[in-house]
């Protein structure tokens, strides 16, 4: 019997939504203050996916000034319809709610759509009578009691005008009255009865996943039973994959029903550097509710494959060497908040990626001279060379393993007291500290970055075959969130800064490569 391994998909994909259309499936997840928003995905077989674009890809629908790493752009929900690609989700600090549509999944998408709607985590759903109604989350009514005093609300949306009309109704509080969190709702509609699945008690170790059902899509709704349906909360916290929740159902043309939802594998203890990631599970209907991982209970990092015709995906970004030959950058790359002037080229110098070095800095809420990627494994290896010739003190550029402005690792080149150095600087909870530098005389230096579990090496050299260490074993957990606090994974990749003062210096990458080991 062929098996697929979880994650499906590896690194900071979190808030999964999914949806079929014909033998087509496509999935979005959360992207936060990382610009484009919103990755998309497509795939034939549940297992195997491809990008194919941002939903996100524009400043106009994409506000993040000012935004903190794990604010920004919060669950987003697909769905299609009479032949439209709907994708709702929260900016919560900019705008709030809104809807995106298209015809293409792989855009262009429309401008947002902005909603008059508390709460986050936005959802829709689209009845038979041809009827589209919004649910999401709100503090419930009487106020905020205790923390997390939330309620799954509905709304009819008009698709003419996109506004929500009429009244609003309360659906369900979640499993337990003072139940903290209720979130991630979505609606389905199976065998004539309305199905609410929703995640519980927030988004670390007690996440967990409940369902209720009604014959009114305006309720009441009755609770499973059996709630929730699924949690690793009373495995322990050595248990290798936690926080499992924030789940979406889907329907193969099969009749099989399957669920993404996210979950976090920890390394060197209870850290989760990778940050959420996303992952399938199937489902078997019992007695009129969903059994998630029937057989076990908990979600499993492998199963047998869906029964649908395997795809082959060419050439994963989890394994990539990218010479930036190409006249666009990777689906895979991402840069943070909303970029407001063009601060790298591809074509300025052909084969490299060219990074204007600008007074802003990777401490700041600002967008720097940053082109990132996710890491995926526990175990990688990041590596690019690096042409450069900083003119003063406050010019650097090099390589950035980044959780947030205040908690990460820059590996760069720079000056100081007139001399040219590679440093290794660690930023944690904003207080800056140079761990190790070393003079070097070259303007072209090969940088590498070797991660295995928390320890983190870094190397450089001259050439490609005298790689020296600038210093091993660096204890790597304030990239966990468990230490940096926020709801995003790491990134690394490229990084330039003139640190608060203009510069016309520009630093040349000719390749970069990130492989898992």
């Amino acid at each position: 019997m062929k098996t697929f391994q979880n994650p499906i998909l590896p690194g900071f994909y979190p808030d999964p939504s999914i949806c079929r259309v014909k033998d087509d499936y496509y999935l979005v997840t959360s992207s936060f203050a990382y610009f484009p928003g919103v990755p998309i995905f497509h795939s034939k077989d549940l297992v195997n996916w491809k990008q194919i674009g941002h939903v996100l890809d524009r400043p106009s629908q994409l506000p993040l000034e000012g935004q903190k790493q794990s604010e920004g752009i919060f669950a987003p929900t697909i769905r299609f319809n009479q032949g439209v690609f709907y994708m709702i989700t929260t900016n919560v600090g900019r705008g709030g709610n809104f809807v995106v549509t298209a015809t293409d999944p792989a855009g262009p998408w429309s401008d947002p759509y902005y909603l008059d709607s508390p709460g986050i985590d936005p959802s829709l759903f689209f009845d038979d009578d041809g009827k589209a109604y919004y649910c999401g989350t709100r503090p419930a009514p009487e106020g905020e009691a205790y923390s997390g005093n939330w309620e799954i609300w509905l709304h009819e949306l008009d698709l003419d005008t996109m506004k929500l009309v009429g009244d609003s109704y309360g659906l369900w509080r979640g499993a337990l009255r003072e139940v903290i969190w209720p979130e991630g709702p979505h609606l389905y509609k199976i065998n004539g009865m309305y199905y609410l699945l929703i995640s519980e008690a927030g988004t670390g170790h007690h996440h967990a996943v409940s369902i209720a059902r009604s014959k009114e899509i305006t309720g009441p709704y009755t609770g499973n039973p059996g709630n929730p349906i699924l949690t690793h909360r009373h495995l322990g916290k050595d248990y290798p994959v936690v926080n499992v929740g924030h789940c979406d159902m889907v329907e193969t043309q099969n009749g099989e029903w399957w669920a993404v939802g996210l979950a976090s594998r920890i390394n060197g203890g209870y850290y989760r550097n990778l940050g959420r990631e996303t992952y399938l599970m199937p489902i078997q209907w019992e007695d009129g509710w969903p059994i998630m991982s029937p057989g076990t209970g908990k979600l499993e990092m492998s199963y047998p494959i869906p029964e649908l015709p395997q795809q082959e995906v060419s050439q994963p970004a989890s394994s990539v060497c990218d010479h930036f030959e190409e006249d666009k950058l990777a689906l895979h790359w991402n840069f943070l908040r909303t970029p407001k002037e063009e601060f790298y080229s591809l074509t300025s110098r052909p084969g490299f990626l060219s990074l204007m070095l600008r007074p802003e800095k990777l401490t700041e809420l600002v967008n720097p001279s940053f082109v990132g990627r996710r890491q995926q494994h526990f175990h990688f290896q990041a590596s690019t060379v690096l042409e450069f010739a900083p003119e003063s003190d406050n010019e650097e550029a090099g390589i950035v393993l980044l959780q947030s402005n205040e908690f990460h690792f820059r590996f760069v080149h720079t000056k100081k007291g007139g001399e040219n150095v590679i440093l290794l600087i660690k930023c944690e909870a904003g207080e800056e500290e140079v761990l190790k530098e070393q003079p070097v005389h070259s303007e072209k230096l090969y940088l590498k970055v070797e991660g295995r579990g928390q320890d983190l090496s870094f190397w450089y050299g001259e050439n490609p075959s005298s790689y020296a260490p600038l210093i091993q074993q660096v204890d790597g957990r304030i990239l966990s969130t468990d230490v940096a606090g926020g709801f995003v994974g790491t990134q690394m990749g490229l990084y330039a800064s003139s640190n608060g003062e203009k510069s016309a210096t520009v630093a040349y990458f000719d390749w970069f490569e990130y492989r898992g080991l």
